[in-house]
């Protein structure tokens, strides 16, 4: 069964950096795509960046230039370095795992993003 762990999120005041980290479990070999994706109150979740194990990455137009997607394939583990944050990046953010017949979801990390 696979299992995501995320952890970094919090309370920053704009302008400012957080790091997440999502590690998965239960899976053996290197993931096809590992992603972050965000809902904010009252929207749709969103994509926010992904990476596949060989390292192409995609990003929403929003987030371009500000946040950076890496992985280490030998953890399972993706990190999404997220600078210079504006309120509207105020969200739950959650990890997401692509693999196969796998479509896995974390169970998010809130991230809110003061004025």
């Amino acid at each position: 069964q696979v299992q995501l762990v995320e952890s970094g999120g919090g309370l920053v005041q704009a302008g400012g950096s957080l790091r997440l980290s999502c590690t998965a479990s239960g899976i053996s070999g290197s993931i096809a795509v590992m992603g972050w994706y965000r809902q904010a109150p009252g929207k749709q979740r969103e994509l926010v960046a992904d990476i596949t194990s060989r390292r192409s990455t995609s990003y929403a137009d929003s987030v371009k230039g500000r946040f950076t997607i890496s992985r280490d394939n030998a953890k399972n583990t993706a990190y999404l370095q997220m600078n210079s944050l504006k309120p509207e990046d105020t969200a739950v953010y959650y990890c997401n795992v692509k693999h196969f017949a796998v479509n896995s979801w974390g169970k998010g990390t809130q991230v809110t993003v003061s004025s």
